[in-house]
């Protein structure tokens, strides 16, 4: 059984027991909620798609941390001025685990 959500924008494909990062949730290590966008819900022989989301489905799932991704370096140049900058970015991550789908 498989499912495909919506959280803060972007799409996945889920599974039960699957581990994810996500753009930043503000909840504590070990809180247990409930994402209610679902877009499509498959269990091996009946796909059901919704228009844009399907009614009555949900996912359980778990904060398990919070972390940084790698940084991104972003270089600005202008030629023949003398001006260079260096910039990085390091994007602030949520670890969640699927507990659940709920059809």
């Amino acid at each position: 059984m498989y499912a495909i959500i919506e959280i803060g924008g972007q799409q996945f494909k889920i599974a039960r027991n699957q581990k994810l990062y996500v753009n930043l949730i503000n909840s504590n290590a070990g809180t247990e909620f409930e994402i209610n966008k679902v877009l499509l819900l498959s269990d091996g022989e009946k796909v059901q798609v919704g228009a844009p989301l399907l009614e009555g489905a949900k996912v359980k799932a778990k904060v398990l941390g919070h972390v940084k991704a790698d940084t991104i370096l972003v270089f600005k140049k202008k030629r023949r001025k003398g001006y260079q900058k260096m910039n990085g970015h390091r994007q602030p991550l949520t670890q969640i685990q699927i507990e659940e789908i709920l059809a």
